[in-house]
């Protein structure tokens, strides 16, 4: 049953692939539960739902991934009653806890700038990764998006990138001079080399031709964020979020920002502006002579 709820996710909702790992995992969570009382999936009820979310959070799960969960469990509880496979919804009186939104970290524009002089642009793979990382920080793409980005997704010209988020949703999102300079490096003096007789066709590619993966994305970044001497732990989704912050405290409109990272609630973009208000707030402690 679970199987058939995942395939309604992709099929019919059109989940990220991320997304759907994600429930899968939740609801693999719920069955090995359910097995260890020796009871079939559809045959919990509202006290075991109880006592499996409390585990969740007693495993030390972030507030933020069993409110995920329990999303997840109640969409599968609804599909199993729309199916016939159940009179009632257990979940329909179970509240998820709240998640508290962490404040997203980011770089401060000189550290952007050391990152970005980091890789060694004399090799292909540095060429490269002086491309991706421009194109990161320029247009705040998530990782998904930009390792599945084909050259035809770029007009260079104009300086805007096609591309499709959460849900196969398309946008369009401006990239600047900067980035397109770089990209255009790679293209003739990287590319070429790293495709070999037969390349993926996907912008960026790995050592041997083949799409970049998401892990090999996150290696690039964290690599040169050592060499760089920013942070160990810097992620691809840092970037992304520098790209957000830096855009708000320069004037940037909310709605704008909205469209360029592909939010579908401006609640979610909203988060920056209490980094900015928290920055004003430290500035003005840090400045003004009666703080």
């Amino acid at each position: 049953m679970d199987a058939e709820y995942l395939d309604h996710l992709r099929v019919e909702r059109a989940l990220s692939p991320n997304t759907l790992e994600a429930y899968g995992r939740d609801l693999a969570r719920l069955r090995a539960y359910a097995q260890l009382r020796k009871r079939a999936l559809l045959d919990l009820r509202q006290s075991d739902l109880t006592d499996f979310i409390g585990s969740l959070r007693g495993e030390g799960l972030a507030a933020r991934s069993v409110a995920r969960a329990v999303h997840a469990l109640r969409g599968f509880f609804r599909f199993a009653v729309r199916e016939g496979r159940l009179q009632n919804d257990p979940m329909e009186n179970l509240r998820a806890p709240r998640a508290f939104a962490a404040l997203p970290r980011y770089l401060t524009p000189a550290q952007v700038e050391a990152l970005l002089a980091a890789p060694e642009v004399a090799t292909a793979r540095g060429l490269r990764d002086r491309a991706i990382l421009e194109v990161l920080y320029a247009t705040g793409l998530r990782v998904s998006e930009l390792t599945a980005l084909r050259g035809r997704d770029l007009d260079l010209e104009v300086g805007i990138l096609t591309c499709f988020g959460k849900g196969r949703k398309e946008r369009l999102v401006p990239m600047g001079g900067e980035a397109r300079r770089w990209v255009v490096r790679y293209l003739d003096d990287a590319r070429p080399e790293l495709a070999g007789a037969v390349g993926a066709p996907e912008l960026f590619l790995n050592h041997r031709g083949g799409r970049l993966s998401r892990m090999g994305l996150w290696g690039i970044v964290r690599r040169h964020a050592v060499t760089a001497g920013v942070q160990a732990t810097l992620t691809p989704h840092v970037l992304r979020h520098s790209f957000a912050t830096h855009l708000l405290e320069r004037g940037a409109d909310l709605r704008a920002l909205q469209a360029m990272l592909g939010h579908a609630d401006i609640s979610t973009t909203q988060i920056y502006t209490h980094i900015t208000r928290e920055r004003l707030r430290k500035v003005y402690d840090q400045f003004h002579p009666r703080a």
